[in-house]
């Protein structure tokens, strides 16, 4: 599941002009790496949101604290959560 999501991360960055030469999993999401601006974050989480179906809180300035890595298990640990919620109440 973890490459499925830093795939759709990678993929996400280049269909909004960000180039991904030289990211890796330690690379920051903000200013000292990858150096997305805020609304950049922002439309990531929305992509994110919508392709593995849960939301993200207002976090868009934690978000830009993150490395890649962290933010990929972030997002795996939230589709976890977000199966076994959807589990207990159907």
């Amino acid at each position: 599941m973890i490459d499925e999501i830093r795939q759709f991360v990678f993929d996400s960055m280049s269909d909004m002009n960000y180039s991904t030469d030289g990211i890796d999993d330690d690379t920051v999401l903000g200013p000292a790496g990858a150096d997305l601006e805020s609304i950049v974050l922002a439309e990531l989480a929305v992509r994110v949101e919508d392709r593995f179906g849960f939301k993200f809180e207002d976090e868009s300035d934690a978000l830009a604290g993150m490395t890649v890595g962290e933010f990929c298990h972030d997002v795996e640990r939230r589709i976890e959560s977000a199966s076994k919620a959807d589990a207990s109440t159907g």
